[in-house]
Order: C-alpha cells, then structure tokens, then sequence
C-alpha cells in the first residue's frame, strides 16, 4: 500500500533559547561561543546545597511567546523535577513543567495543503512551558557510537528554554515545515528567542504516526529528536512516515521509539525505547514556591507585543503597494521589515523601488558575504541616496549596482564614491553622438534589422552604447540619438 494511502499525523516539540542575558535560575551569561565552561556556577553545575532562584525576565518572555501563540496564559504555574540521568544533566533531573504549564491552549495559522495554495489552517498549541537546558556533550568522533571519549562543557547548562508543544494537527511533512517557519518569524518578532538554528537556540522533535485514510484513531507514533534546520524536519518527517508504512504494508506493528536523524543517509534511526510520563517520576520542586502569574502585569506585555508577521504583510500590501510576494518575503524577519522601513522612510520614493533593491541586490550581497543585516554597513540614509542619485540621473541603474556594493562593503557615502571614481552618467548629446556614430559603423546588421523594421534590435545598439562607455551613458539620451541617426 503506497504512502498516499496513509494520512500523516504529525505533532511538533519545539524547543527555543529564551533571549535573557543571563541563566533562568543563576546569575551566569548565556551568551554564546566563550570557552568551554567558563560560564558555570555552582547553581547551574548541581553541586549540592545550592538552590535556583527564577529569573523574572525569563517568565516574561514566555509569556510573550505565549501571547504571540494566542494561548492562554495560567494564573497558577509551578516548576517540576523531570528526573532522567545524562552525563551533561548535573543534577541528575531537569527543572521543567509538568502539568502546569505557563501558556496552553493557543494556536498558529498557516497556508494548508490545498490546490489553490491559499486555504489558512489553524494548527493548536497543546503548551508552551517553561525549563532549563542541559549541558553539552562534545564527542570526540562524529557521534557516540564512533567516539572513544567524550568532553562535557556546561555552560550551556540553565540557559532558559520554552518548549513549544503543538497538538497533532499538521498532515504532511510541507505543513510541518510552514509551521515552524511561522513560529521562526513569530518568535524573532517579538524578541522572545534569536531563533539561531545553527546554534542550536532552536531545535524540533517531531512526532510522527500514520493511519489509513478514512480512519478517526490515531497510529503508533515515533519520535524524531533534534533537528535543527528546516529541511532536516521536512526530510525526516517523509521518510520516517515511508518507514512506518512499508512495517504496516508487510503486516508488522510499529513500535513506539524514539529516533535520531541521519543526515549522511538520509534516515531516522533507532535510539531508544519510548519514554512516558511515568519514566521521569515528575514531583514537585520542593527548592522553587509556585506562581501566582499577576493579570495586570500579562496586560503590559500585551501591549507591548509588536506589529506580528502578518500584520506587516497585509499593511505592505495595502499602504505600501508593493506585491504580495515581496511582502511575504521582506516581513519574514523582523531585521529585514525594520531595515526595509527605514529606506522607505527617507527615500520619499516608490516603496516598490525599495523593495526590488532590499531583495536584489541587498539580500545578495548579505548573503554572499555572510553578514547579519544589522551589521551591514551600507545605512538606511546611504542605501535611499542611491536610489536618489539613480532618480536623479547621476548614474545609470548599472552603474548604481557597483556603486551600492561599494558602500555595501566600506560604509562610504554613495556621492563621494561617484564622485572619486568618475561614475557620473553622461547625459551630453554633443558627448554621445561620436560615441553612437561609432556603434552604429561597427554594427551594419543590427542597423539593417532595426530599418527593416524589427525596432528590437535597437535594444542591442544602445547595449553596445552602454558598454562602449562602462554604463555611464544616459539610456534615454543614447536612445534618442540612435532613433534620431536611423530615422525612427
């Protein structure tokens, strides 16, 4: 029986870095990349007598994320002790949330699987809680199995952690993908977690099930731990659910496991036995009181929640008149919709304009030099004076390209490097005309096909004009010279 036979029940486990600067029950930094174990305490080790002491604005952030998730939020929470043993767990249990959690019952939507491509889904949020993050083990091979030792660095050791618990309402491994790119944007916007996946700060565990199509009861499900990037969930997803369908085809049972992905081969493999609740002995944390979450301060955080994804993306399109796609595209990160704000708002321009340059040649050289947005060096005011000195005439749209990678790269004022490098456009009649004489000579075909009346070929002329003078002629000037030689 193929896969299409088979409905896809998939819940998703998300795991996000809380952007605090220090750790959810010690004074230690969570900033990352110091030498190993250089930022650890006798808190965030386990070491005995010690007692935690909650970090108020990791409590405030998971709210926020809650409220982005438009969960509801607990009047009363508590920590709870996941008791598990793992060589970078010190204490030998983790603080977590049991069956209190802080946020429940919200919900993201995002485009489903239909034909139009345009149908929303509202996908549930079971929780959202709140724990602490375990150490780091570093391996001396590439894994476990192949290492003959292993190191432990702890600082990573308390950093907060929200874990993001959906209910089993996405049905491919596409709306699985779509759901946490949305819960990716939904995050960064609200500052809640820098989402750096290449870090780890957000990691996904998916449970994965199938049942024949027409059927209500949900399969056995198996669990695909710590994926870190987009595609790894959406290719894992696929091929776990083409598992369990060939055990189901042959007449064998799916057994309850938890899984790892392989990213060499492109398989989920077997890593243990499925875990319960009861295998934790969850209790109470006898060293941290309960919470009374107060109304009026969740009402602050309420209104201090910013402009969401999809409210950029409709007042783009409505107020701004630029396309949907580039309004998707450029409200997908919080960096990017500020930055690109910021050029409309000194440009006094066509946003349109604005936009075709942030997703040309802005992204490209971002992406090709690797540098964070905030870090470019090319201002806002720097970026809309190219785009002036273009309206202008200064310089060519060509010439500009050069020019705006250039301030891309040193930060030097736009006028300066035109001025410097002798890149102002010629728009001189007088000056051209030699310059197109001399195209047109050198051209008899193009000329012979522009009189025979394919006007066409008058593109390639003003082509080889623009190149004859390295994209400072003026293409409106050059045009009405050659009409003017040919007769046009």
């Amino acid at each position: 029986m193929p896969l299409e036979d088979y409905e896809i029940i998939i819940g998703l486990e998300v795991h996000a870095e809380l952007k605090t600067e220090s750790k959810v029950f010690c004074g230690c930094s969570t900033k990352f990349g110091a030498q190993p174990n250089s930022q650890v305490c006798p808190v965030c080790l386990g070491l005995p007598g010690t007692l935690p002491v909650l970090n108020k604005r990791a409590l405030e952030l998971t709210i926020l994320a809650g409220l982005a998730l438009n969960c509801k939020i607990a009047e009363h929470t508590g920590f709870d002790r996941k008791q598990y043993f793992y060589p970078d767990l010190p204490k030998g249990y983790q603080i977590s949330q049991f069956d209190r959690p802080i946020c429940y019952d919200g919900f993201i939507e995002i485009l489903a699987d239909d034909r139009d491509g345009n149908e929303v889904k509202r996908v549930g949020i079971n929780r959202v809680h709140l724990e602490e993050e375990s150490g780091k083990s570093v391996h001396s091979g590439t894994g476990i199995l192949d290492s003959s030792y292993s190191l432990l660095d702890y600082n990573r050791s308390g950093i907060p952690l929200i874990e993001i618990v959906s209910e089993p309402d996405l049905r491919s491994p596409q709306e699985a993908r779509r759901f946490l790119e949305e819960l990716k944007r939904l995050l960064e916007y609200t500052g809640v977690s820098d989402c750096k996946m290449e870090e780890g700060s957000l990691r996904c565990d998916a449970n994965v099930s199938l049942r024949k199509r027409g059927e209500t009861r949900f399969g056995v499900k198996c669990e695909i731990k710590n994926m870190n990037s987009f595609r790894a969930v959406e290719a894992a997803i696929l091929h776990e659910a083409e598992r369990q369908a060939e055990l189901l085809d042959a007449g064998e049972q799916v057994e309850p496991q938890t899984r790892g992905w392989d990213e060499l081969t492109g398989t989920t493999v077997f890593m243990r036995s499925k875990e319960s609740s009861s295998d934790y002995r969850y209790l109470p944390d006898p060293d941290l009181v309960d919470l009374v979450i107060d109304a009026g301060m969740v009402e602050a955080l309420r209104e201090n929640l910013p402009e969401m994804p999809g409210q950029k993306r409709r007042r783009y399109v409505e107020e701004l008149k630029i396309p949907e796609y580039d309004a998707e595209l450029i409200s997908g990160s919080r960096n990017l919709a500020e930055y690109f704000e910021s050029v409309v708002a000194v440009y006094n321009g066509p946003a349109k304009i604005v936009s075709n340059w942030v997703m040309g040649e802005f992204l490209r050289l971002i992406n090709q030099e690797k540098v964070e947005i905030e870090d470019a060096k090319i201002s806002p005011e720097e970026f809309a004076a190219v785009l002036r000195l273009v309206d202008n005439g200064t310089i060519s749209g060509s010439v500009a390209k050069g020019v705006f990678e250039e301030v891309f790269r040193t930060g030097e004022d736009p006028e300066s490097i035109v001025k410097r490098q002798g890149l102002a456009q010629i728009s001189d009649a007088d000056e051209l005309s030699a310059v197109v004489d001399g195209i047109i000579e050198a051209n008899p075909k193009a000329v012979e096909d522009v009189k025979s009346g394919n006007h066409k070929a008058i593109g390639f002329l003003v082509g080889q004009v623009m190149k004859e003078t390295k994209g400072q002629a003026n293409p409106k000037v050059v045009n009405q010279l050659l009409r003017d030689r040919l007769g046009l």
